[in-house]
């Protein structure tokens, strides 16, 4: 393996992305603040900065007042620098966001994908609103992240199994980047509701957590050291194919409806189990926010089954519950499934309801573009 030799260019380059890093971090920061954190001396820093400055990454936002002397300069990101952007998608809607830089959501629009199957053009339509919503040439968005419902081949990025979205197809991938020329990534969208919780949500600053999402359909997403777990193919946390006692096996893996887990805690069973607690008719979410304590238990009951079957293999410290059974049972399921799961599982974990709020989903796809537009453009400008 060739090494890059410890040049003074090698070392600028290192500080200077250690100094970005930290301003995305942590920023704004003052000369001194940068320094300090970097271990540079204060002409160090300064020379930095100015370097920084030079290639339009970073700009003075405001002043820190100190005791004796004049304000020192605060530093941050040039939020304009670069854009990115994260969309979910689904059936009946496309939801497209852009953000600067600094993670600050510039525009968000929704669209109607209906009568379109071209997933291309739906793609590029959502984005090319949400450019015009945030005022910016597509031509600028460094990366674009799309999460949406299905499994997505680890070796190709393309989904390769999505009942929901049947347009969406091997090949997909490739004709999405020659036609956006530009970076595309799609991912799975419990995947993408797991990073969003890791940096906006109820997972913040844990490095192990697992989210089970319960809604139309169930899925799980799993954080092992930091780092999202997808598996060998992509297919880990199709939890609704979980073989459940008393529930028949699958004979067909094209209809989701079909897994044991689904069949135990989908839509059309927990409307039949609403029913028989006398809940009026309606979505499922809306039945379990009603609150009703026989029927929470019962629900509770149902998804520990699934819960607990994770606990003793993975041993997660903790489980969020998000979809929209998850988000609408609010603290109230989370208590009941944490206490059936200490009944049947030797090891507890804390179970809570999701923090993120608005579109899960999105905010992870946003964040994954974040991070991969970030390093394109720091590794890029630096190298120049």
């Amino acid at each position: 393996m060739s090494r890059r030799p410890g040049t003074p260019r090698l070392l600028r380059e290192l500080n200077d992305r250690a100094a970005l890093e930290l301003l995305v971090a942590d920023g704004p920061l003052t000369r001194a603040e940068l320094g300090e954190r970097t271990g540079l001396s204060k002409v160090t820093a300064g020379q930095l900065l100015s370097r920084l400055e030079g290639h339009g990454l970073v700009t003075v936002v405001g002043e820190q007042a100190g005791g004796r002397g004049p304000n020192a300069a605060l530093y941050g990101l040039v939020p304009s620098s670069a854009y990115v952007a994260g969309l979910e998608v689904l059936p009946e809607s496309v939801m497209a966001a852009v953000a600067d830089v600094t993670g600050r959501v510039v525009a968000e629009v929704t669209v109607d994908p209906q009568g379109h199957k071209d997933p291309v053009k739906v793609v590029r339509g959502a984005l090319e609103e949400a450019c015009g919503a945030a005022g910016i040439d597509p031509d600028r968005l460094r990366a674009v992240v799309i999460g949406t419902r299905g499994v997505v081949d680890s070796s190709t990025g393309d989904v390769r199994f999505s009942v929901d979205l049947p347009s969406w197809h091997g090949g997909v991938l490739p004709a999405l980047e020659r036609s956006l020329r530009l970076p595309v990534v799609i991912e799975n969208d419990v995947n993408m509701a797991v990073i969003a919780e890791h940096a906006h949500g109820a997972a913040r600053g844990l490095s192990d957590f697992v989210l089970v999402w319960a809604g139309v359909g169930q899925g799980l997403g799993v954080m092992l050291g930091g780092r999202l777990h997808r598996g060998s193919t992509g297919g880990a946390g199709e939890i609704g194919w979980l073989p459940v006692p008393g529930e028949p096996l699958p004979v067909d893996v094209t209809e989701p409806q079909s897994g044991s887990f689904q069949r135990l805690v989908g839509g059309q069973a927990l409307s039949a189990l609403a029913a028989a607690h006398g809940l009026p008719p309606g979505p499922v979410a809306e039945q379990v926010a009603s609150g009703h304590p026989g029927f929470l238990d019962e629900v509770a009951a149902r998804l520990a089954i699934g819960v607990a079957a994770v606990a003793v293999v993975l041993d997660p410290g903790l489980v969020v519950l998000s979809g929209a059974v998850g988000r609408a049972g609010g603290p109230a399921l989370a208590a009941r499934v944490e206490r059936a799961v200490s009944r049947i599982c030797p090891s507890t974990p804390r179970v809570t309801t999701t923090q993120v709020t608005g579109s899960p989903v999105l905010m992870g796809a946003l964040e994954t573009a974040l991070v991969r537009g970030r390093d394109d453009l720091f590794t890029t400008t630096l190298s120049t």
